[in-house]
């Protein structure tokens, strides 16, 4: 089998090898009974590598993106409320009932809908016949409105031990604006002041792809981490696979009937269904309950589930 070969079984099946890398890697690596005195390193390695290459991730994909491709649309609008309205609401009523059963599924749900669209969705929306301008102008914007909304809501919904509202919003709003907007100030940056590093960046259109699998077998690692020192019952953490799937199922069928309603159906669906789910389990184990981290690695696999039914019926109609 050639490099070419290779390439293409990566590229089919790289959510299941990256899923099944990080379990495997984390089962192993704590059944090392010499390696024990190394898990305080890794966990702070991985603290500092995770986001760096979520930052790398956005960072390519920005870089492609020109201000004058940019395109406004009605519907923009419509899936923003959604997202922000939802994230917002279910963060009230957790505010209001901090000691409800249902806390850490609900905090699940608040993953999944506020959720950034994933960087590789404009790649699948141009497979399915739809406007890659659109669908990279919604993610810019997603990306904006979750670098406000997060500090803001999080301090109510989640306290951090030790800290007053106004210092933790600090906090976070330290880690979520460099991970979430600095990218893409560092793109325009670079496109406008770096030409020819620019040029060197969207030359490798595969390196987000690539970079996300590695980031998606750390994030299923950490995700791995979570559940076997959790305190949380099982049918909490099988409630949190469930919520994963509703979640995901809702965002694809309302994208699509309010794109459709603009004669956009296929972004729009894109736009709200696919996520960036390493993000999502990023945030999960540093900002919420870590065991809401499940959500993101079962939402990635939905969310992909969907993608190849969608990419079977379009390519079969097309025949």
């Amino acid at each position: 089998m050639g490099t070419k070969s290779y390439m293409q079984v990566l590229r089919e099946w790289g959510l299941i090898i990256s899923i099944a890398a990080g379990i495997v890697s984390y089962l192993v690596y704590v059944n090392i009974p010499w390696l024990d005195g190394t898990h305080a390193f890794a966990s702070q390695a991985v603290g500092i590598v995770q986001p760096a290459l979520i930052f790398m991730m956005l960072l390519l994909t920005f870089c492609k993106i020109s201000v004058r491709d940019l395109r406004l649309c009605r519907w923009h609008l419509w899936l923003l409320l959604i997202q922000g309205g939802m994230f917002t609401g279910i963060g009230l009523l957790l505010i209001m009932m901090p000691h409800d059963g249902m806390r850490v599924i609900l905090e699940g749900a608040m993953l999944c809908l506020i959720c950034p669209t994933a960087t590789a969705a404009p790649v699948i929306t141009r497979r399915l016949g739809g406007r890659i301008t659109h669908i990279t102008t919604y993610t810019v914007l997603i990306n904006l409105l979750d670098a406000v909304l997060i500090p803001v809501m999080l301090p109510y919904v989640h306290p951090q031990p030790g800290l007053d509202t106004l210092q933790a919003s600090a906090m976070i709003m330290g880690k979520v604006f460099p991970l979430l907007l600095l990218p893409l100030v560092v793109a325009v940056l670079i496109r406008r002041l770096l030409p020819a590093v620019h040029r060197i960046l969207v030359s490798k259109p595969d390196a987000p792809f690539y970079i996300w699998l590695v980031s998606l077998t750390m994030a299923i690692a950490v995700t791995m981490r979570s559940i076997f020192h959790s305190q949380v019952d099982v049918a909490t953490q099988l409630g949190l696979v469930g919520v994963s799937l509703i979640c995901c199922a809702l965002q694809f069928v309302v994208g699509r009937r309010i794109g459709a309603c603009y004669g956009d159906k296929v972004t729009a669906g894109q736009a709200l269904g696919q996520k960036n789910t390493v993000l999502a389990i990023w945030m999960g184990y540093t900002f919420f309950t870590p065991v809401t981290a499940i959500v993101g690695g079962f939402y990635s696999i939905w969310h992909n589930l969907v993608n190849s039914w969608q990419l079977y019926r379009h390519e079969h109609h097309r025949r």
